[in-house]
């Protein structure tokens, strides 16, 4: 059975002192990837690192839905929310640039 995925992609500019705490953090074995992996709905989190920018990265998450991703923030609101707290002091700014669905089946 094949599945057409959705993919949350954010940007974050991190701060030089960071990179390698949020490579971690961020990475997909990371704190991000850890709680996400409660859900049976979550597909896996990719870190780019842009070779041309330094300090600038986008992570893409995948899910099999949008509404599996709504409802595992809602699920884990409290963790969700305490986890992001503590990662905001390793970045000078961070952006949702779009929510993203598969053009083909996987």
């Amino acid at each position: 059975m094949s599945e057409t995925l959705y993919f949350a992609i954010w940007e974050f500019h991190v701060k030089p002192e960071s990179v390698a705490e949020f490579e971690r953090v961020y990475g997909p074995d990371g704190l991000w990837s850890q709680l996400f992996r409660r859900s049976s709905a979550y597909r896996g989190t990719e870190l780019l690192r842009d070779a041309d920018r330094s300090g600038r990265y986008l992570t893409i998450d995948r899910w099999v839905s949008r509404e599996a991703l709504r409802q595992s923030k809602q699920q884990y609101a409290e963790e969700y929310a305490a986890l992001d707290k503590t990662c905001e002091r390793m970045t000078e700014s961070e952006a949702m640039l779009g929510d993203f669905e598969s053009t083909t089946s996987s």
